[in-house]
């Protein structure tokens, strides 16, 4: 058996003025790093089920980092909500990376964690040893962005887990369909928290401000070169079904750039696929096995 155990720790990084950075990660006493990215309003509890599956193979264990950006999760908020941007929190992937003196990783990224892993591509190359973009790609959706913006930042007070359990399965039933009435309390529980006697969002309610341009008609630009960034290492292509951010077209257009790119869609699951059930988590860590630590 291959001990672990789940610990925070907080990575100083500049911007400004000197902020605190969160990170939620699972540890193993060997076996390489595998940082995971989350969403835009999300945070690393969204990886439990996979990081207790990689962080547990008796074969080839790994020391998941499942990261709380900033501004989620126990990551501190930014007095400056203008922060919250994709340069920002690429500064402090890379922070982090330098802190754990990580050289070079397999990385998993859902939807805003997938851009950064693309932008990561470009910026440090050789950091990325392969990764997973569950949910993402270069060309997202409007209508996706403009599903999300609609709630982000504005979700209803619950009084309880299971009346937020109530409030997810009102914004995502139709595209998380087989969910069980457990699996939206579980849902819940990573998405409020309990603070000061409330249940609240477990993320600052101003990265709203994030999505504040983007309409209809001012979609977020193509990111076709990050995506080309990563010729170089395996690529695992996961969507959902129902996905109204990662289109079948846009999955098809990235297999045609290169055909080594490996796919899976998961059924009756939308933006973003939870990464919880066995069969997803085994292709997964047979993909990330695959990966190795290659030099470049």
């Amino acid at each position: 058996m291959h001990g672990e155990r789940i610990e925070l720790r907080l990575f100083p990084v500049e911007s400004g003025e000197q902020r605190g950075y969160g990170l939620r990660e699972r540890v193993h006493a060997d076996g390489p790093h595998l940082p995971a990215l989350p969403g835009l309003a999300r945070a690393g509890t969204d990886f439990e089920a996979l990081a207790g599956a990689l962080a547990g193979d008796p074969a080839t264990p790994r020391r998941v980092i499942a990261l709380d950006a900033r501004g989620r999760g126990r990551s501190d908020y930014d007095r400056d909500p203008a922060n919250y941007n994709l340069q920002v929190e690429l500064g402090d992937v890379l922070a982090v990376l330098t802190a754990l003196a990580i050289a070079r990783a397999v990385f998993v990224g859902t939807s805003r964690g997938g851009i950064l892993t693309m932008l990561l591509a470009v910026a440090r190359p050789t950091a990325i040893a392969g990764c997973v973009l569950n949910d993402i790609g270069p060309v997202i959706e409007a209508k996706g962005l403009m599903r999300i913006k609609s709630y982000v930042g504005k979700l209803p007070r619950p009084a309880s887990f299971h009346e937020g359990a109530d409030i997810m399965r009102r914004l995502f039933g139709n595209q998380f369909p087989k969910l069980s009435g457990d699996d939206w309390v579980a849902f819940a529980r990573r998405t409020f928290k309990e603070a000061g006697g409330r249940i609240v969002p477990d993320y600052d309610v101003k990265l709203a401000t994030t999505l504040k341009t983007v309409s209809p008609e001012r979609p977020l630009p193509p990111l076709w070169k990050e995506f080309d960034a990563l010729a170089r290492v395996p690529v695992l292509v996961v969507r959902g079904g129902n996905s109204d951010i990662l289109s079948a077209a846009t999955v098809e257009a990235m297999r045609a750039r290169r055909a080594s790119l490996k796919t899976i869609e998961v059924p009756d699951e939308g933006h973003a696929p939870l990464l919880s059930g066995r069969e997803i988590i085994d292709r997964i860590a047979a993909f990330v096995a695959a990966c190795g630590q290659r030099t470049p």
